[in-house]
């Protein structure tokens, strides 16, 4: 939008890859320690926010980038993750008190309520639609993934995992789990109960983060070394053009439908699977040497496909995964990104530069930065690569 955040009306130049902060907002009244997560309503301009201080804070954005909090809720513990129901009215955290809380804000409620329990903390929350019910999925340290019907207290389903969960993500009929080990699984949410395809990360590193493409044909993968990998599910869509008009509501159900499930954990290996440095910063005089930073998060942008990873080293990139080019690079921003995520119309990206604890609880201070921003998202910034096809 020309007037998103007032005077952000202009971008830079089409041919140029440095982008511009200048216009970024803070959000009033941040979290009072690390943030973990960031979640964007899919209905409206809200975004929730989980931190290490135990809550859960809602806040409601304008187009001008003003920020107003409208509720929170409380954890027993840290809150490593948060999520929407699909119709914005419900708020879902989990954390290290493990345990996952959900706010009712359709219902005017001011007390979250415990909907699922696991043994270990909860690293991962997300709403899922499992044949026709709107269902919370819960991916744990206890080395489970747990589905909830959130009317029932126990679990309507239970899936074994290899190790710990340390990230996942849902689009469509796709649940992608990241867990220790580098293991990566696919599941087909038609047969929610089965792993449709199992592999080793193809990163050598821990991994990070997941999200998934935004037409639900594969993921992308980010690790503790600096780099990101493209990976997609099914061997045909590596051959497929990516259409950025593509409307993906109208989109057939993934895998073939009700009933499909494939054996074995062979992955496609054509080129349009990639991997890529990033998050690395030079070290002056020293040839061919550079510090690595954690990639921490990789955001879709929900309209054009294309994709930002940010991370420790305090910067973010905008991405065409389909055209193997980076779009945009942004400046420092004073601290770890621990969070990205895109509004639903992709106009604002919103990054919270926090302490990412990637050393530890020693080297944690309060003299570091701890505060959301909000990106008005203008001109080219992430719209494709013009010409830009599958390799």
């Amino acid at each position: 939008m020309s007037t998103l955040f007032g005077s952000a009306a202009s971008s830079s130049p089409a041919n140029s890859t440095q982008g511009d902060i200048s216009k970024d907002v803070q959000v009033k009244d941040p979290p009072e320690d690390s943030i973990s997560d960031l979640a964007f309503s899919p209905v409206s301009d809200h975004l929730a926010v989980a931190s290490w201080d135990k809550k859960v804070r809602i806040y409601e954005i304008d187009q001008q980038g003003n920020s107003q909090g409208k509720a929170l809720f409380d954890h027993e513990g840290p809150v490593l993750s948060c999520c929407w129901s699909k119709d914005g009215t419900k708020v879902v955290g989990g954390g290290a008190d493990k345990a996952a809380r959900m706010l009712d804000l359709g219902a005017g409620g001011t007390t979250a309520q415990q909907v699922a329990v696991h043994d270990q903390s909860i690293r991962c929350v997300e709403m899922i639609q499992v044949q026709g019910t709107h269902m919370l999925v819960t991916g744990s340290w206890d080395k489970t993934v747990k589905y909830w019907d959130l009317r029932q207290a126990q679990p309507a389903a239970t899936l074994q995992v290899q190790e710990r969960v340390y990230a996942m993500s849902v689009r469509d009929q796709l649940l992608v789990i990241g867990t220790a080990d580098r293991y990566i699984n696919m599941v087909n949410l038609n047969e929610p109960t089965k792993m449709y395809k199992t592999m080793q990360s193809p990163l050598k590193y821990q991994t990070r983060v997941v999200s998934c493409f935004t037409d639900a044909t594969g993921f992308a993968v980010g690790s503790i070394e600096g780099r990101c990998a493209i990976q997609y599910v099914e061997e045909k869509d590596t051959r497929s053009v990516y259409n950025p008009n593509r409307n993906t509501s109208q989109r057939k159900p993934m895998f073939g439908g009700v009933g499909g499930h494939a054996t074995g954990t062979n992955i496609a290996t054509d080129s349009s699977n990639f991997s890529f440095k990033c998050h690395r910063v030079p070290v002056p005089g020293q040839r061919d040497v550079a510090n690595v930073y954690s990639v921490n998060a990789i955001s879709f942008h929900p309209q054009h496909g294309t994709f930002s990873t940010a991370g420790s080293d305090g910067t973010f990139h905008f991405w065409d995964k389909d055209a193997k080019h980076r779009l945009k690079g942004y400046p420092e921003v004073g601290g770890s990104i621990s969070a990205t995520e895109f509004n639903r119309t992709g106009n604002i990206f919103a990054y919270a530069v926090s302490y990412d604890w990637s050393k530890g609880y020693a080297h944690n201070s309060p003299q570091l930065p701890n505060k959301i921003m909000l990106h008005p998202v203008v001109g080219d910034e992430c719209k494709p690569r013009p010409g830009g096809k599958k390799r």
